[in-house]
């Protein structure tokens, strides 16, 4: 089978609208990559809360207010979109909120504590609805048996996508610096520059993706989220009928916790405790999206091969590993191998559970029960990060403590992992769409 083989596409589904979806995962990797992992952060903890004792804490409370706001909404966002076959117009509105809010974090200067929070929240919330839409059109353009590789093609393209935003940034601040220009007037402009590539790329996802869902006909003779909700009710109602599902979203909550550990502490941790200078942390972030890029592309098409749940809990295997080192850590070169191993297990573990939750999701729910998925590991965002942010705080400052303790997570979501039944999940999603 050819590398990009059309015959891994449902019928009709041409390359270049595979093409035009991936380029949603290459758009917004860029606001992950600089705001939330390598620049924004540590700038957040440095310079805008000036190395105040919560100034972590500030930073993980910022994101969980995000991610409480989508948990709440997401599910019935989902099933609005699936009701009204809308996926692609609501993504359109997100994504023009989220680059909008994204370049007003310019504005956001030393002691700005609270409008960096409040445009951290709502650009962050904007970005998990986009990442929850555009995953909602994997399962109509990959076959069942190859949803893993083609969740793989969009992980690996989009961490390009992170790679490219972070390195123009990173060119940008090292001249900077040569200039003598202050972190604080550098800073702002990283914002926009990550603003402007994250809609550039995403009107090429607009041109070419299509919405292949169709309204469903009693939903448009209710009010809009009346039938959404009422139609989330049902599916919270049927729970038994797909508890493979429900057990993967109980696995995504702990070991999720764990990634956006990862994702929103890495440059925290690599400049507070390791002693990484923040141009070298952002060389650590470049390498290591390179590494989630090759993860991703090549652990999609071995999931395909072994199997969703072995492919997944390798992963997971792989990143408590990672916690160990990173926590037992004392030099530059020591960390670097715990960020090679993040790298490769963090592009690998969240293509994989993205593909798993599309075996389980009845065809006409898609949107709905993406959502779903969003919420669980949404709710692992606000576990995970606030819980090492609590630590950190609590223990006068020991990121080494709250680093270990992130293994736990990892831990836990892999003995969840034992209960799924990928074969009677993906039964249980063919008979609901006979049911839907």
């Amino acid at each position: 089978m050819a590398l990009f083989s059309p015959d891994a596409l449902n019928p009709g589904v041409r390359k270049r609208e595979v093409f035009g979806w991936a380029m949603y995962d290459f758009a917004n990797s860029g606001y992950t990559t600089v705001v939330i992992t390598a620049v924004f952060a540590a700038y957040f903890v440095g310079g805008i809360a000036q190395k105040a004792e919560w100034a972590t804490f500030a930073w993980t409370l910022a994101l969980s207010i995000s991610y409480a706001i989508v948990m709440v909404t997401m599910p019935t966002i989902g099933a609005y979109a699936d009701l009204r076959a809308a996926k692609k117009r609501i993504l359109m509105i997100v994504t023009a909120c989220c680059v909008v809010s994204t370049a007003l974090l310019a504005f956001a200067q030393p002691g700005g504590v609270v409008l960096a929070m409040v445009l951290i929240i709502v650009s962050n919330t904007f970005y998990v609805y986009g990442e929850s839409l555009t995953a909602a059109f994997l399962p109509e353009l990959a076959r069942k048996d190859s949803l893993g590789k083609v969740s793989g093609w969009g992980w690996g393209f989009g961490y390009f996508g992170g790679m490219l935003a972070l390195g123009i940034c990173l060119g940008y601040v090292l001249w900077a610096q040569a200039q003598g220009i202050p972190a604080a007037e550098f800073v702002p402009v990283t914002m926009l520059i990550t603003a402007g590539l994250y809609g550039a790329a995403s009107f090429v996802t607009f041109q070419l993706l299509q919405e292949r869902a169709q309204p469903n006909a009693d939903a448009l003779r209710e009010s809009g989220f009346a039938a959404s909700w009422a139609q989330l009710k049902r599916t919270f109602s049927q729970a038994r009928r797909y508890r493979d599902f429900m057990w993967l979203l109980a696995c995504a909550v702990f070991y999720q916790g764990g990634v956006a550990v990862a994702i929103a502490l890495a440059a925290i941790y690599a400049e507070s405790v390791i002693g990484f200078k923040p141009q070298e942390t952002m060389v650590l972030i470049f390498v290591l999206n390179l590494a989630a890029a090759a993860g991703a592309f090549a652990w999609g098409y071995l999931q395909d091969r072994i199997g969703h749940k072995l492919a997944l809990g390798s992963t997971l295997v792989g990143w408590i590993l990672t916690c160990v080192i990173a926590a037992l850590s004392q030099t530059k070169g020591q960390f670097w191998w715990a960020a090679a191993i993040a790298g490769l297990c963090m592009g690998s573990s969240q293509s994989a559970g993205r593909a798993m939750a599309g075996m389980f999701a009845p065809p006409r729910q898609l949107a709905e029960f993406y959502g779903l998925w969003t919420f669980a590991i949404r709710l692992a965002s606000i576990i995970g990060p606030l819980t090492y942010g609590a630590i950190t705080w609590g223990t006068g400052g020991n990121q080494r403590l709250a680093i270990l303790s992130t293994a736990a997570l990892f831990v836990i979501g892999l003995v969840l992992l034992f209960k799924v039944d990928v074969q009677r999940g993906r039964q249980a999603a063919l008979e609901g769409a006979v049911l839907a």
